[in-house]
């Protein structure tokens, strides 16, 4: 139930989303907001190896990802996990207080929020279709 004088958030069925997160607060407060919006599938991360395996358990749609972890300071090498996926692999949101750091040839694969971020630009990027592939881009330009 939204706060009095808000308006409800309209709620949709968003597959299945990996918060990778080292901030416990912050990805707690990440999982309540995609539940609020509809998500039921949700894991969170908090290390590169426990994001690398819960990739490869299951099936994720979605990886909000803090490039800067507490056993990594290189968090965009899980992107580059991701790329090496090819066009069947999921949407990244990138979520960092260091946006100018992601690498260049990982950037490209999702949107940028900067810490501190709101929420409902976070749900709007969640919410958004599947990254173009890399032919049907070709196809476009």
């Amino acid at each position: 139930m939204p706060p009095d004088g808000a308006s409800p958030r309209k709620t949709r069925n968003y597959g299945p989303v990996l918060i990778v997160e080292d901030d416990a607060v912050l990805a707690l407060a990440v999982e309540d907001a995609l539940i609020e919006a509809g998500a039921r599938d949700i894991a969170i991360a908090a290390t590169t190896s426990q994001a690398i395996e819960r990739l490869r358990d299951g099936d994720v749609e979605t990886v909000i990802l803090d490039v800067h972890l507490a056993d990594r300071g290189d968090g965009w090498a899980i992107a580059e996990v991701l790329r090496a996926l090819g066009p069947n692999a999921p949407k990244v949101i990138f979520a960092t207080g260091s946006p100018d750091e992601i690498p260049a040839h990982v950037a490209d694969l999702g949107p940028v929020l900067g810490k501190p971020y709101d929420f409902d630009d976070l749900l709007a990027h969640v919410g958004k279709p599947e990254r173009p592939s890399f032919l049907s881009r070709l196809k476009r330009d």
